[in-house]
């Protein structure tokens, strides 16, 4: 039987006597703040306008509770089936999927990550050039933990002085100015 925290979890092989009661105990605590969320929603907008709402100390706390009890079952979820979840993500698309259309290209974005750095007073033995070295080590690592947590990462980059510039689209380039 799999326990919380079980290596076996995070194994590639399937996991037999996983008892849910735990599982679905969260899921029960989650629903029971949901719907005191929508009930409370419900009498703050009989009192306030949508702004003083989306502000008030009620349902602020009440959202503050729902992102614990998320991140509760996420993590339940991911020690004791060694899955990650994406339970909390919202789509307006197309619900339906048709299982004979071709496979769509997934959603990509640029993310970037800055840094100013300056030595500091007196001698040291350190350079600015050996800054591109550790952001370069932590880039590998971030990208790293980007693929195990289930993203693809098709490429990553360091630069100085200026963001690393990725090829968006050869379409674009073919294209030429607007």
């Amino acid at each position: 039987m799999s326990t919380p925290g079980n290596r076996d979890a995070h194994g590639s092989a399937p996991l037999s006597g996983v008892d849910a009661t735990d599982l679905h105990a969260a899921v029960d605590r989650l629903a029971d703040v949901l719907h005191r969320y929508v009930e409370t929603a419900v009498g703050v907008r009989q009192e306030f306008g949508t702004a003083e709402a989306d502000e008030d100390p009620r349902i602020l706390a009440i959202e503050s509770q729902v992102g614990v009890l998320n991140a509760r079952l996420y993590d339940l979820l991911h020690a004791r089936l060694g899955l990650h979840p994406d339970l909390t993500g919202m789509s307006w698309g197309d619900e339906e999927s048709d299982a004979d259309a071709p496979p769509q290209e997934p959603d990509v974005e640029t993310f970037h990550l800055g840094f100013v750095v300056g030595q500091q007073p007196g001698p040291s033995d350190l350079t600015l050039d050996s800054v591109l070295d550790l952001v370069e080590h932590g880039g590998a690592d971030l990208a790293q933990r980007l693929v195990e947590a289930g993203f693809v990462v098709g490429e990553w980059g360091v630069s100085r002085g200026a963001p690393v510039l990725f090829d968006e689209d050869d379409d674009e380039d073919e294209e030429g100015p607007e």
